[in-house]
């Protein structure tokens, strides 16, 4: 059985960095493509942040483009998204997902495995 965890979030002041871990177990990494997702208010959809392929090519919202970085660890299943010059507007519950293919893209609804989430606060 697949899991996702997330860590890592926390209250942060505007202009500081946090970085979110995503742990994964039950599948085989390298035959994924992993994302990042956030939801800034309950009711809200969720927006896709970062997306990283099987071959490592990755995507970026344009929200988040030169402020975030996706990336995956060397030998463990670890997902990791580094968030520099963090602004209110980040404000979120910070969700990664996996699915089994080589290429994903910012459509939530077609991912197969999704974490719990974990809270980011940017205060101004």
């Amino acid at each position: 059985q697949v899991h996702l965890v997330e860590s890592g979030g926390g209250s942060v002041q505007a202009g500081g960095s946090l970085r979110l871990s995503c742990a994964g177990s039950g599948f085989i990494y390298t035959n994924y493509c992993f994302a990042w997702f956030r939801r800034q208010a309950p009711g809200n959809q969720r927006e896709g942040v970062a997306i990283i392929n099987s071959d490592g090519s990755v995507r970026y919202a344009d929200s988040v483009k030169g402020r975030f970085a996706i990336s995956k660890g060397n030998s463990d299943n670890i997902l990791y998204l580094q968030m520099n010059s963090l602004e209110p507007e980040d404000t979120a519950m910070y969700y990664c997902a996996a699915h089994p293919s080589r290429t994903c893209g910012f459509n939530g609804p077609s991912y197969r495995h999704w974490g719990q989430g974990t809270q980011v606060t940017v205060s101004s």
